[in-house]
């Protein structure tokens, strides 16, 4: 099972590719798609949209695990997230991918067992459980990856539940 994790953002959107291999978590690849702020907003959405589905076609995951939106104090940029997530979120439905929803609060249980874990816990869970010599860089990155991890433990979750072992 290959997931696409997607930290979604419109400057910075991070994205995180992790396989369960024979039992574990492995990470595939990690990085971001950037848009400058002095590009027109339909622009910045439209090179989200294109960069998203050059990975899709490079990698072909299996599922896609996107965070949920959470409450900004800035109206303004709930917005601009919100318009960058419906692109991921079309991107992976054009494709007919699995898709997956979690808070940052499901997120953090799932890669630290906590819910009020740090940013700094979660990157270095997201190392330990990957394997990793570096914790990923930039955090957009990072956090992409712990979704995707996120997902798989749900995923193997609900396969144990339905008494299939895998």
């Amino acid at each position: 099972m290959l997931v696409l994790g997607l930290d979604p953002g419109t400057a910075t959107t991070g994205y995180g590719l992790v396989e369960y291999v024979r039992g574990r978590e492995k990470m595939i690849a990690y990085g971001t798609i950037k848009t400058s702020a002095g590009m027109a907003m339909e622009l910045r959405l439209l090179k989200i949209f294109k960069e998203l589905n050059d990975i899709l076609d490079k990698f072909q995951p299996d599922a896609v695990a996107i965070e949920e939106l959470f409450h900004h104090k800035n109206a303004k940029t709930v917005i601009t997230v919100a318009q960058s997530r419906g692109v991921l979120l079309v991107a992976a439905a054009q494709r007919g991918l699995e898709l997956a929803e979690y808070t940052p609060l499901q997120v953090k249980q799932a890669v630290c067992g906590y819910g009020n874990a740090e940013k700094k816990q979660v990157q270095m869970m997201v190392r330990n459980i990957l394997k990793l010599d570096v914790t990923p860089k930039p955090d957009d990155a990072a956090d992409a990856l712990a979704i995707a991890i996120c997902h798989l433990h749900s995923w193997r979750m609900s396969k144990l539940k339905n008494g299939v072992r895998r």
